[in-house]
């Protein structure tokens, strides 16, 4: 019988949530080698951080890494802009990384820290890991409701980051089993050289596998011992207050008015703080109530109607739809999605 076992990670980070610098800083060496400083500078005058600057951070916002990166989308017109700027990383650019990898044994243990530790290596998405006999699949839900095209860049991004700084920490090729695209079909040369993955397209979700024998392969990499004495300390975000806030007040999540007096501010205050963060309140509440639904969903412990009761919805079709609002599917459609894949 095969084995299988999945798990749900509440990853996605937002708004003035921390986020590690280093990747900002490759994905500005990237623009710099090949479109020029004029761009450089365009780009950092819009997220008030400059290259100097960056050069002494270990941590920014979301919002500057998640506004980078649809900046890069959008300049370049690349469709496989996200897995050319993953591609470039190199284990030495990890900072403060450095540090806890140093204390892995295996890439499967490096693996899992990534998995385990959004608030440590940055998350724009949460994730269902599914284990198999033989793989691993990690496939990335869009609870934050991301344009497709930047999602698919945010994905290849880190698709190719994890193939490079694993082939790095292992001292050998790491390849890719499968990737699937939500996307149509296209041109993936160069994310196809870098993962050696089967690119396939027009998928329900954006999701890579791998043959779990690379997770079993040591970590051999000489760490800088001047370099792994470092942890980063992260910084105050309100964003991550209101949530925290949100899920305690769940399944009746206050309004904004409500919880600006929760706040002891106006309502004004609060809307606007939250925009210089990058989000908005409705996007918050949205992103705590589609989280909760996945993980009631995904214990297969309820049926939609006892979920729906639960979240504090009337009736079932209204959960059903405010559910397609947040992931772009019906719950049904979810558990299906959800079911077992054949042993093939």
């Amino acid at each position: 019988m095969m084995k299988y076992v999945q798990s749900y990670k509440r990853n996605m980070l937002v708004g003035d949530q921390s986020y590690p610098a280093y990747q900002l800083r490759n994905l500005l060496n990237y623009l710099q080698q090949h479109y020029g400083d004029e761009v450089v500078e365009s780009l950092c005058s819009k997220i008030g951080m400059g290259m100097s600057e960056l050069e002494h951070l270990q941590l920014i916002y979301v919002w500057q890494a998640d506004f980078a990166m649809e900046f890069l989308q959008q300049y370049t017109q690349d469709p496989e802009i996200g897995a050319k700027v993953g591609g470039q990383y190199t284990v030495k650019d990890l900072d403060f990384l450095l540090t806890f990898f140093n204390q892995c044994q295996t890439i499967g243990e490096c693996l899992q820290f990534v998995l385990s530790h959004p608030e440590r290596v940055g998350s724009f998405t949460d994730t269902l890991v599914s284990h198999e006999e033989g793989k691993l699949r990690i496939r990335w839900l869009n609870t934050g409701k991301i344009d497709k095209e930047r999602y698919s860049c945010q994905f290849q991004h880190s698709v190719c980051g994890l193939i490079k700084i694993g082939t790095g920490l292992a001292g050998q090729p790491i390849l890719f089993d499968k990737i699937c695209l939500a996307e149509a079909d296209r041109d993936t040369s160069f994310l196809s050289a870098i993962t050696g993955a089967d690119v396939q397209f027009g998928a329900e979700f954006n999701e890579w596998s791998i043959d779990q024998q690379y997770l079993s392969l040591p970590v051999t990499y000489d760490f800088d011992k001047n370099r792994i004495n470092t942890i980063a300390n992260q910084q105050p975000s309100y964003i991550e207050v209101l949530l925290e806030q949100l899920r305690q007040s769940f399944p009746d999540c206050p309004n904004m008015e409500q919880m600006a007096v929760m706040q002891n501010i106006s309502a004004r205050t609060l809307r606007r703080k939250i925009s210089q963060a990058g989000s908005s309140y409705q996007k918050l509440v949205d992103q705590v109530r589609s989280q909760a639904a996945i993980g009631l969903i995904l214990s297969e412990e309820h049926s939609v109607e006892d979920i729906a009761e639960v979240m504090g919805f009337g009736d079932v079709s209204h959960f059903r739809q405010s559910f397609k609002h947040w992931l772009g599917k019906p719950p049904g459609h979810f558990l299906r999605l959800n079911e077992k894949p054949n042993a093939s």
